[in-house]
């Protein structure tokens, strides 16, 4: 699993079909810190081991989509 603030990354694992992993992507202002640590422990609880996913995680959304 790949936690990454880069918005570049999701356009290359799908333009490159990358599979085997699963990417987190973290949209969030500095002051949003806190909100964004907790949903990033509540996605991976969630997710578990699932493979193959891009989740998007903000401040007041959860985005999954399978690679």
């Amino acid at each position: 699993m790949l936690i990454t603030e880069d918005k570049d990354f999701g356009e290359w694992v799908f333009a490159h079909g990358a599979k085997g992993f699963s990417v987190i992507l973290l949209r969030y202002a500095p002051k949003e810190l806190d909100a964004i640590i907790r949903n990033i422990l509540l996605t991976i609880k969630h997710t578990g081991k699932s493979q193959h996913k891009f989740i998007t995680i903000t401040r007041n959304k959860t985005r999954a989509r399978d690679i």
